[in-house]
């Protein structure tokens, strides 16, 4: 027997954020807004620095240039958004504006998944494979890798949903602060088990094969590490701790939401889970690099002192 044979076709979905309360949202508000000056800040930075500085022109630096052109447009798809609806009394939203903002955020979130890949293999060929360094990661080679991103990320996270486009019924409230594809799905006229399967296959390809290959390379790289004499081994920890340290907020979470038993958490854990990888992972990113890199950090005294 169908369920969802008395359900309605909804034109617009809403948004029941964080709270009805005016005084929590107008706070909510600054507290969001400050973390979005943050994010565009450290990451317009970043980008800047990076495009500018010649001896900067690097394989390492070309990834985080791009990361930090991703979290750019991360963060601006969900934070905007975001700003407008605490203001807001009904939380709704059209149909098209939320596809929108899950294309854009499916889109972005698989292109630094698979980003991060990348970064931990250029890191794996420096440390691992030194000698043949400047062949392996060559410009033409960086390029293609980095287009190779971009179209998988839309193969893997766009495409499936393009092809399966989800029918939303009344009633149309989803306990979230934006349109998340797994919230999205539940609200579907169809069954809700099949979408949620196919959801969570392609989480495991975009986000869990990534990851464990994260992992191999790390371990590849740590026993090239232990093998250094012990003065080298600093310099080469140096390199990638900045990543790891990325890595393991972003799949952590990630990992937690799309790859773990959803229906043990509460209602509202999904949604500050979000939170964090949604608005305030883009924001750590640049501070992350800024403090741990050296070139970085000289770069900013000498741009302070300047204005000094």
């Amino acid at each position: 027997m169908d369920l969802h044979i008395n359900r309605t076709l909804a034109t617009e979905v809403i948004l029941l954020g964080f709270s009805k309360n005016v005084k929590i949202n107008l706070a909510l508000f600054f507290v969001f807004l400050a973390i979005y000056i943050v994010t565009l800040s450290g990451n317009g930075f970043m980008v800047c620095v990076i495009i500018f500085c010649s001896h900067l022109h690097t394989p390492m630096y070309f990834f985080l240039c791009n990361l930090a052109f991703i979290d750019y447009f991360y963060s601006s798809s969900i934070v905007l958004k975001l700003l407008v609806d605490l203001f807001s009394s009904s939380g709704k939203t059209s149909l098209t504006v939320c596809g929108i903002q899950v294309y854009f955020w499916l889109f972005l979130g698989g292109t630094e998944c698979l980003l991060l890949v990348i970064m931990a293999y250029d890191r794996y060929i420096a440390i691992c494979k030194p000698l043949h360094y400047p062949i392996l990661m060559r410009w033409s080679i960086c390029f293609q890798l980095i287009v190779l991103v971009w179209v998988s990320s839309f193969m893997t996270s766009v495409l499936p949903s393009l092809l399966m486009p989800v029918r939303v019924c009344n009633p149309n409230e989803m306990n979230h602060f934006m349109c998340e594809v797994l919230v999205v799905v539940k609200l579907s006229c169809d069954s809700t088990e099949k979408n949620e399967i196919v959801m969570r296959f392609f989480s495991f390809i975009s986000i869990l094969f990534p990851f464990v290959f994260i992992l191999l390379s790390y371990a590849c790289i740590l026993s090239s590490v232990f093998k250094i004499r012990s003065a080298g081994r600093s310099k080469a920890f140096s390199t990638c701790t900045s990543h790891v340290t990325v890595v393991t907020l972003f799949y952590g979470t990630a990992l937690i939401m799309y790859c773990g038993p959803s229906s043990k958490y509460s209602p509202n854990f999904g949604k500050y889970i979000s939170v964090f990888y949604t608005i305030i992972i883009p924001m750590l990113n640049p501070l992350i690099y800024s403090l741990k890199n050296k070139e970085v950090t000289k770069i900013f005294l000498a741009i302070k002192n300047y204005s000094n």
